[in-house]
């Protein structure tokens, strides 16, 4: 299957070179476009998740649906090799469905919207953004069941369909997918605002054809791809080494009982490629915690790691793909078959970034991450308020952000950078909750010459009665740290009753009754430290003391001692540094991914409060 592209123009477009201001006004001006799609997006859509928090990627690719400019990765590669129909002048496609479009999106919660851009009868350039829609039906609130054993229990699923045919809306269409959800103003208001987001790209691509010529623009978009290509095959060579180096982490469970699952990633240089291969990956799980990665996303996540590492100045787009050879074991936690369950994915979309950091780090430790991206924490409340109204929240938390070369982990930060907050004022407005704490948890981010950042501690009162539910992992395997750093901290969640007495609960529970007067405290972990700690100012230590990041007793992670007039016993902390080094193993290896999975499980209701999950059976 393949897409048909019809065109009432079919002269092909003309190479020409691009002079270096030409080339540097189109990009810009495309780097421009994309912004003001999210400008747009966040300015009409009603969803928390997407208005507030930026849950939405937006692309601008060229003629052959290669990304130049974007968040996540190109999509459009997957979408065209599926889809078996045509694409004109005046058509949109719209789709959720992971398995029709080779996991272009990866769970049915993320609306795609594809507009190909057509001048004068040409197909010159797609435009395309997802976003995450808080509710699509299926069996629980926020469409993302734990327990999933099939894609056919998480809502709705859209395969590859037009929403706009030759430039009629298909308005019975919609119809039919907002009968599914249970938030159907919300969903509604998002898809406008993601598709008005496409038309402003798809206004300012033909603006600049019709100022530069579409020749002149075309071949300044293959030239963006070139350079990437350039840039990318150098950084490849100074950074990749042809004898194969594997790493590999641990989701911690499937939230039924299970774990931890394994993601393995070997990687080495050959013939000038990269080729990164997840052999040795566990099975699909039973539930929905399998992420369904497609390929040039994954190359996009190693582009887009590759270049904030090394240099952060290039223009990451699709331009370097033929030079990476993704391998991924079909029936693995990575690409599971059909129809089973992907809602849960975040978990492993994390985790992929931190078994980046490991692969590449390993030739070059001094450039080294430690790990604390990991997941995406969620929660999800809902019931009927006071006034009988329905209501229901769905909100990304942060995590602990690793230590890293040049400095501490920021405190308490998003998987996505581009993400932020829901505003408290904005939860205690739209929600029957207040927020009671807010702030980060300190000693969480693990010790080391540069700290790994603070998860999270955040307390929800809850002001009518309803179910919450919680999505989050690094709460049995913890971020490790590097090159001497100690792991971060591991999550955790607490629900204290009114009447003052607390349970621990999962990091993966569905439908978990609240009564009003009840207090959640959702704490998220730390990032992994980097360097050895005994190494980091004591002053420095004690400033982060004050500033309530560190505990007096967290500071002898370090080797600090503290005084009782709070500063710092420099004798005592001379004294304790060098017992500690001298107790310190040695090892040739740069990770500290802290105690063996089977002293985990042995020490885990000890620890945590929890049962440690069992071995997963496939």
């Amino acid at each position: 299957m393949v897409a048909t592209i019809i065109e009432t123009n079919n002269s092909p477009f003309e190479k020409i070179d691009i002079d270096p201001v030409t080339l540097d006004i189109i990009e810009n001006a495309l780097r421009n476009a994309r912004i003001e799609m999210d400008a747009t997006l966040v300015r009409t859509a009603m969803s928390p998740g997407i208005r507030e928090q930026g849950d939405a990627f937006p692309l601008i690719a060229d003629h052959n649906g290669k990304m130049i400019v974007g968040q996540f990765g190109s999509f459009i590669d997957g979408f065209l090799s599926q889809y078996d129909g045509t694409l004109e002048d005046g058509d949109m496609i719209f789709l959720s469905d992971p398995y029709s479009c080779d996991g272009a999106v990866s769970h049915n919660n993320d609306w795609l919207v594809l507009l190909p851009i057509f001048k004068d009868g040409r197909l010159i350039a797609f435009t395309a953004m997802f976003g995450h829609q808080s509710d699509i039906g299926g069996k629980v609130v926020g469409s993302m069941p734990i327990d999933a054993k099939s894609i056919f229990e998480e809502g709705v699923r859209i395969p590859p369909v037009k929403i706009w045919k030759k430039g009629e809306y298909n308005e019975d269409l919609i119809k039919l997918v907002m009968h599914q959800t249970r938030k159907p103003d919300w969903c509604q208001a998002d898809l406008n605002a993601i598709i008005a987001s496409c038309r402003v790209a798809a206004r300012r691509v033909i603006e600049m054809a019709d100022r530069f010529g579409d020749d002149i623009y075309v071949s300044a978009t293959q030239e963006l791809l070139a350079r990437n290509h350039r840039a990318m095959k150098t950084l490849i060579g100074e950074a990749i080494g042809e004898e194969p180096v594997s790493f590999e982490d641990y989701i911690c469970d499937d939230g039924i009982g299970a774990g931890p699952y394994k993601i393995k990633c070997t990687m080495w240089r050959e013939d000038g490629k990269v080729i990164l291969d997840f052999e040795g990956t566990d099975p699909q799980s039973q539930a929905s915690i399998n992420f369904f990665l497609n390929e040039n996303m994954f190359k996009m996540f190693f582009g887009i790691y590759m270049i904030m590492v090394f240099d952060p100045q290039i223009l990451f787009n699709d331009g370097f793909y033929d030079l990476i050879d993704v391998r991924i074991p079909e029936g693995s936690l990575l690409k599971p078959k059909f129809p089973a369950a992907l809602s849960g994915r975040t978990h492993a979309l994390g985790r992929i970034f931190d078994i980046l950091g490991g692969l590449l780090g390993q030739k070059t430790p001094e450039f080294l991450n430690a790990a604390g991206f990991s997941s995406s924490p969620h929660l999800f409340y809902s019931g009927n308020d006071k006034n009988g109204d329905w209501f229901q929240l769905f909100q990304i938390g942060f995590g602990g952000i690793p230590g890293r070369p040049l400095g501490d982990g920021p405190d308490g930060h998003s998987l996505w950078p581009g993400f932020t907050n829901v505003p408290n004022e904005f939860l205690e407005r739209y929600f029957p909750l207040r927020i009671e704490r807010y702030e980060t948890e300190p000693d969480s981010g693990g010790a080391g010459l540069h700290r790994g950042g603070n998860g999270i501690h955040l307390t929800y009162r809850f002001l009518a009665s309803g179910t919450i539910s919680i999505h989050d992992d690094r709460w049995f395997v913890p971020p490790w740290g590097v090159n001497g750093g100690q792991p971060g901290e591991r999550a955790r969640k607490v629900l204290e009753k009114e009447d003052g007495s607390t349970t621990i609960i999962g990091n993966k529970v569905e439908d978990v009754h609240v009564e009003e007067g009840d207090q959640l405290h959702f704490v998220t972990w730390g990032g992994g430290g980097w360097g050895n700690p005994l190494e980091r100012d004591p002053a420095l230590v004690k400033l982060e003391i004050a500033q309530g990041l560190l505990t007096d007793n967290g500071a002898r992670d370090y080797g600090v001692v503290i005084s009782k007039d709070g500063s710092v016993d420099n004798v005592a902390t001379e004294a304790l540094r060098t017992k500690m080094a001298a107790e310190i193993p040695n090892s040739d290896s740069p990770f500290n991914f802290g105690p063996d999975i089977e002293t985990l499980r042995s020490n885990c209701v000890e620890e945590t409060g929890l049962p440690a999950p069992t071995q997963p059976s496939y």
